[in-house]
């Protein structure tokens, strides 16, 4: 069998004309040279592939005079790019040099693809600064120009949290009957109030019999009887009631006087009551304030016994089961911005911190709104109320989720630049792009205080209010 080798030799061979030496013009050409004499110069060889038959001096000289010097330099092997311009009379022996060259081809050309990617490989890392720069102290050149830039500000810088709250009414509490005969208690009810009226000084919170017990503001309740030589806080709580009312005739101090029972005969004969001037536990129901009727337990006609009704506070507050982890954002007289259902904002103040309860404490007590909420839940939470003094910017609503946004944390005369004008900096913290006035580009290693808002405090070398910084992203 051929080889693939002999196969081209023979047919280029075949097709390429042998020129006949000079001076020898005579004589059809044979197969072994000009006019039938064998010339060894021009003798046809089969060789095996890869084989290249010596050259003599003469076919050097020849090709060396007649193609050009890059094809003949001592270890220089020809350009593909330079055509092929030595004469056919260098016979087998140029041939057979083509077809080294032809070998020789694919691996120069590899070796050029592999130094190019190594260059564009070089390039790109050093552009995507992996070849210097180690995230140290000092000012490095940032890469490339941000998209975008923004001032450093000096400002007051106030981190807050939102947190879910519950517009109402405040606490509900419970108005009981009096126990026994001896306070009043065990007749029958003749008139209770509707839920939502608002009851205050002096006004009948049920009645028995047809006698009013009346509502008086205080925090003691009546737990003993009153009368003429009593002495004690009780005593002056009533009488700045009575006095309140438009009663006179005594001094309100803690003595129960003769002048402090005549009024209470006046007062009892308003109510009702028969006159005794004296004032026994039932008689009245005590609250540090106008109250706002929750829900009736009472029925007319019914004994009075157990809950009479529930009642909250007269103005809207916001009520709040606070994660304990955030006791440290409340105290009394912290600010809030309080958001309602309809995106509108009112300003609210802290007026009470509860003690710390689970969930499950919440739940058992009727409460739960807010963030802690009921079900189950055993999360510590912390009751808070807030008071909202602009109550006519709660507008209609009477009872409505909302949110809360507690003043945590307030930061004043810092420099402050958006969140995502940080830079990551190899080997941890965090760097600002500095754009000077000529256009150059500085990363500049800064030391991030405290976020809020979007916006984060920093502080660095040169960096002033009004520096230019970059935004990357």
């Amino acid at each position: 069998m051929t080889a693939p080798d002999e196969t081209r030799e023979r047919e280029h061979e075949a097709d390429t004309e042998v020129p006949r030496p000079s001076g020898d013009a005579s004589g059809p050409p044979g197969p072994a040279g000009n006019g039938g004499a064998p010339d060894s110069t021009l003798a046809l060889e089969l060789r095996k592939p890869g084989e290249v038959s010596p050259s003599s001096t003469g076919d050097l000289e020849a090709r060396s005079s007649t193609t050009p010097d890059v094809a003949t330099r001592p270890g220089t092997e020809p350009d593909p790019a330079v055509p092929d311009t030595a004469p056919a009379a260098t016979g087998g022996d140029d041939a057979s040099a083509r077809t080294v060259s032809r070998r020789r081809r694919p691996w120069r050309t590899a070796g050029l693809v592999a130094l190019a990617i190594a260059v564009v490989a070089g390039a790109g890392a050093a552009s995507a600064g992996v070849l210097g720069g180690d995230g140290g102290g000092t000012d490095a050149a940032a890469p490339d120009a941000p998209p975008s830039t923004t001032e450093v500000k000096r400002t007051t810088l106030t981190r807050s949290e939102t947190v879910d709250g519950t517009l109402g009414h405040g606490d509900v509490s419970a108005v009981q009957a009096p126990p026994g005969p001896q306070g009043g208690g065990g007749g029958v009810v003749t008139w209770v109030p509707a839920e939502g009226d608002v009851l205050e000084r002096g006004d009948a919170v049920y009645r028995v019999a047809e006698q009013e017990v009346p509502l008086l503001y205080g925090s003691i309740p009546l737990y003993r009887q009153m009368r003429e030589g009593t002495e004690g806080a009780d005593v002056k709580m009533l009488e700045k009631n009575l006095s309140a009312l438009g009663y006179t005739g005594f001094t309100v101090d803690d003595e129960y006087t003769s002048g402090t029972a005549d009024a209470v005969r006046d007062w009892q004969d308003d109510l009702g009551r028969e006159e005794t001037g004296t004032v026994r536990p039932g008689d009245a129901v005590i609250a540090e304030g106008a109250r706002r009727v929750a829900d009736v337990r009472a029925v007319p006609g019914a004994p009075l016994s157990g809950a009479v009704l529930t009642w909250t506070g007269t103005e809207r507050v916001v009520s709040v089961d606070l994660d304990a982890q955030y006791e440290d954002l409340v105290h009394k007289g912290t600010k809030a911005t309080v958001t309602l259902p309809d995106d509108t904002t009112v300003q609210a103040e802290v007026t009470e911190v509860g003690t710390p309860t689970t969930g499950q404490d919440a739940g058992a007590s009727g409460k739960g709104s807010g963030n802690g909420g009921s079900g189950g839940n055993d999360k510590a939470t912390l009751p808070v109320e807030l008071k909202v003094a602009e109550q006519k910017k709660l507008g209609s609503y009477q009872a409505a989720s909302v949110d809360v946004s507690l003043k945590a944390e307030t930061r004043e005369n810092v420099l402050v630049v958006p969140i995502n004008a940080l830079v990551a900096r190899q080997g941890g913290g965090y760097a600002v792009d500095v754009v000077r006035p000529d256009g150059e580009v500085r990363r500049t290693p800064v030391e991030v205080g405290m976020f809020a808002d979007s916006m984060v405090e920093i502080s660095g070398k040169g960096l002033t209010d009004g520096t230019v910084v970059g935004v990357p992203r």
